[in-house]
């Protein structure tokens, strides 16, 4: 019984091969996918993909990603707030939306201003998010505080410090694990992986991005979220069936699964 809570099923690199990908990880005991949206243009796509998940049930959110800052318009919020009013029984959370300051030459402030318009959105909608954040997650907190989301979310691709997992935590939220927990050189993540209350672990694969080790030469694929339960199992000393029902019951509880 596992839960993929952050996969791109709906990118192009799934074009093709879609429906095998969502039978081969429904064959590994995957029951659930959440399916972020990252742009405007994207989002009919992904609520067209929800509707069918060939036993596999699909979860939909929205949002505007700080990485393609560049398709983004004003008028895309309205459209956002709009979206949201009329799925909102469909929704799961807002997301994929947050912070990217590895980016070069980022435009820290329009990304803030972006992030702070969604968190309200999904304020007034009473539903949970799904966090990108890299290199700034000091600044996220800050957010996460003033704003205070009654539902929380989850911290997609956690990367922070055991300090700032304890602050999301406290702020109601959950951290995404996937594919940089099977490198080796990840040791901090491993460590955060073994020794964090495992009720504060959801797991993911961000598919088709960050592959797991050994799989690097091909796009990611939502079957490994069960590769990703085994290897945070195996640094636990516990059984991947109790990181499978553990995490699961947290993704199901946090982003309101049925």
């Amino acid at each position: 019984m596992l839960i993929d809570t952050h996969c791109h099923l709906d990118f192009p690199a799934f074009d093709g091969w879609r429906d095998a990908a969502i039978a081969r990880a429904r064959a590994l005991g995957v029951t659930a996918i959440v399916v972020p949206g990252v742009s405007a243009e994207h989002w009919e796509a992904v609520l067209r993909l929800c509707q069918h998940g060939d036993g596999v049930q699909l979860y939909p959110a929205l949002g505007l990603h700080p990485c393609f800052m560049a398709q983004h318009r004003p008028e895309h919020l309205q459209r956002l707030q709009h979206a949201v009013e009329a799925q909102r029984e469909r929704l799961v959370a807002i997301g994929e939306i947050g912070l990217d300051f590895q980016i070069d030459a980022a435009d820290r402030q329009a990304q803030i201003e972006l992030l702070s318009a969604q968190l309200k959105i999904a304020k007034n909608a009473d539903l949970p998010v799904l966090l990108h954040v890299r290199k700034a997650h000091d600044q996220v907190l800050s957010l996460l505080r003033r704003l205070a989301l009654p539902r929380g979310g989850i911290v997609h691709a956690f990367s922070g410090s055991e300090q700032q997992a304890r602050q999301y935590a406290q702020l109601g939220f959950r951290l995404g694990f996937g594919g940089a927990i099977s490198y080796a050189r990840a040791t901090r993540l491993r460590r955060l992986a073994a020794e964090l209350p495992l009720e504060w672990l959801v797991l993911e694969t961000d598919a088709p991005d960050m592959p797991l080790s050994g799989w690097r030469d091909e796009p990611n694929r939502p079957q490994r979220v069960a590769e990703v339960a085994n290897i945070i199992a195996d640094l636990r000393g516990i059984s991947a069936q109790e990181v499978g029902q553990t995490t699961s019951a947290t993704a199901r509880r946090l982003l309101a699964l049925h």
